[in-house]
């Protein structure tokens, strides 16, 4: 017997989850620590579990036994089959387990199971799309620091790039320069320790700081229109005829509209929902299925 459904958003960053009643009511919210497949399996189902036990006390509710729980995951690393196949075999009891994307899930969530695209901006990039006919395709998302571009690290690396040329006199020093080397340690030394330590969930930490510079210093604002071009090529690679709705997701979403291209601003909606609520109707379907 099924009492509850869950909804998990997990990511290089971090995990949220939605705690609902079968019949979809939404009860509260939950958050943990990354749950990307790439930070390895157990840790991942360490973080879901960590999250959805904080979305029942968040609801003051006894949390019962997992087999009373269904689940529903949109993660970082599916797209990876043998990760995948890992994380569904080490299920540690769940009722029923409903195993996607990140990128599908949001999708499902920001249009409300309708066709159309999202762009997630986090501390990775992915693009996806869900068309009329139900076919669905990905674009990006490939994986920092090959791929996501214009996600938090892949702004966080350039912001590093700019401070070596700044350290090693190759261009000249600006205050963006100088809260990235602050940032990363003070020194050249400290850099390069920073460096050889640096997870993507520390270059994209830096990314704040070339917000935050956007607007005064000249190299972080070509960054961030660097940033916005990526963004327009992705959404034309998902819908070239410029037609679906498109919802720009994550944490770098609104902060990345300033960077757009006018064209590509016009065909921007507002989500419906986010990743955790369209991993509710991942779970939702394949209980009706």
């Amino acid at each position: 017997m099924i009492e509850y459904l869950i909804g998990v958003d997990g990511g290089g960053s971090g995990t949220r989850v939605r705690l609902a009643r079968p019949d979809g009511t939404l009860l509260a919210e939950g958050s943990a620590g990354p749950s990307g497949l790439l930070h390895g399996i157990q840790n991942a189902w360490k973080s879901v579990e960590e999250a959805i036990a904080a979305a029942f006390a968040a609801a003051a509710l006894p949390q019962p036994g997992r087999s009373a729980l269904a689940v529903g995951l949109g993660l970082a690393g599916v797209h990876n089959p043998q990760w995948a196949a890992n994380f569904i075999a080490a299920n540690p009891g769940y009722a029923a387990v409903a195993l996607e994307t990140d990128a599908y899930s949001t999708v499902l969530g920001a249009h409300a199971g309708q066709p159309g695209a999202i762009i997630a901006l986090g501390t990775g990039s992915v693009g996806e799309v869900l068309y009329p006919d139900g076919s669905r395709r990905q674009v990006g998302g490939w994986g920092f620091p090959a791929g996501d571009e214009a996600g938090g690290a892949w702004i966080g690396l350039r912001a590093v790039n700019h401070v070596q040329q700044v350290v090693d006199g190759r261009v000249p020093g600006n205050a963006f320069a100088d809260a990235v080397i602050e940032a990363c340690g003070g020194s050249r030394d400290r850099i390069q320790v920073w460096l050889a330590n640096a997870s993507q969930t520390q270059y994209a930490q830096l990314a704040r700081i070339v917000l935050q510079f956007a607007d005064s210093a000249e190299p972080a604002r070509a960054i961030m229109l660097e940033a916005g071009r990526q963004v327009a090529l992705i959404a034309h690679a998902l819908d070239d005829t410029g037609t679906l709705p498109i919802a720009l997701c994550g944490g770098l979403g609104e902060p990345m509209r300033p960077f757009l291209p006018p064209e590509l601003l016009a065909t921007i909606v507002p989500a419906h929902g986010d990743s955790a609520e369209g991993a509710l109707r991942l779970i939702q379907q394949q209980l009706k299925e």
